[in-house]
């Protein structure tokens, strides 16, 4: 009784995996003893060339953005700004709240490592800095990123700060207008290279040096391949993450919000419905 009892579960289970319904065949997967149950509260896995979504999680739900915001920050400073260039850190960009690199008010740093600051340490003393020498002020930066956004066909987001920190403004974005942006920093040969780094030293030019460590958590994992991206994180937010894998010869970008389990999570869809093994 008690075996017939199992196999009429597992029957009943196997329906629902296959089933075009979403919830549970997107949400239930059998590993080893029990099932996995994904925690992230949208999510897509997304090739930028055929446009194909190999799973979608709600991936148009409008949802919070935390430091995933920094790569469309990222992406207007490597269009407006030459990497060589130096930047003067204002009073104001030193006094955003953490995470950031301690930044001192008069100190120069150039572009190019303000934004491995941004990228590696999400740090958000140098995108209030980065914003302020792309537009001439943090406002007017915003403005320049909802406008960008709209070019680039993330039409379902909206941007209130260059750091993604919570705002009294509107600030939202969806997992697949993430994915879209990003798709268009990863053309940026800086930004693709940034991204891959672990750990990186950046110099004041005035010579005082900080150590940045990249809050990529599966650059450490002992996963068989890395995937290369911008994490986040606030209490509305809870854990996110946008990035790209490599398959083959082609790239799937991936972008999960409201994470409980990040890396898990990422890993499962990835392996699941992107069949590369990690």
């Amino acid at each position: 009784m008690l075996k017939l009892f199992r196999i009429s579960l597992i029957a009943i289970l196997a329906v629902q995996l296959i089933s075009p319904d979403g919830a549970m065949a997107y949400r239930l997967i059998f590993r080893h003893k029990g099932p996995y149950h994904l925690t992230a509260k949208t999510a897509i896995l997304w090739d930028p060339v055929s446009h194909q979504r190999y799973f979608d999680l709600g991936a148009d739900q409008e949802v919070f953005p935390a430091s995933t915001t920094k790569v469309l920050t990222a992406l207007l400073v490597l269009e407006n700004l030459a990497l060589d260039r130096y930047v003067t850190i204002s009073q104001h960009a030193t006094q955003v709240p953490q995470t950031k690199l301690g930044l001192r008010a008069g100190e120069s740093y150039s572009v190019r490592d303000l934004l491995y600051g941004l990228i590696l340490k999400s740090a958000n003393d140098a995108a209030v800095a980065l914003a302020e020498a792309a537009a001439g002020s943090e406002g007017k930066f915003v403005g320049m990123m909802n406008a960008r956004a709209m070019q680039i066909g993330a039409m379902h987001s909206h941007f209130a700060n260059p750091h993604g920190l919570p705002s009294q403004g509107p600030q939202y974005t969806t997992a697949s207008d993430m994915a879209l942006i990003f798709a268009q920093a990863l053309k940026n040969d800086f930004f693709r290279q940034a991204i891959t780094f672990k750990h990186y030293v950046i110099r004041s030019k005035e010579g005082r040096r900080c150590y940045l460590r990249s809050h990529n958590k599966t650059l450490f994992l002992n996963w068989k391949q890395h995937v290369f991206g911008k994490t986040g994180f606030t209490f509305e937010a809870q854990s996110c993450f946008v990035g790209y894998i490599p398959k083959g010869r082609d790239t799937l970008i991936v972008a999960l919000y409201g994470c409980r389990r990040r890396w898990t999570d990422m890993k499962y869809i990835i392996e699941r419905f992107g069949h590369i093994n990690l």
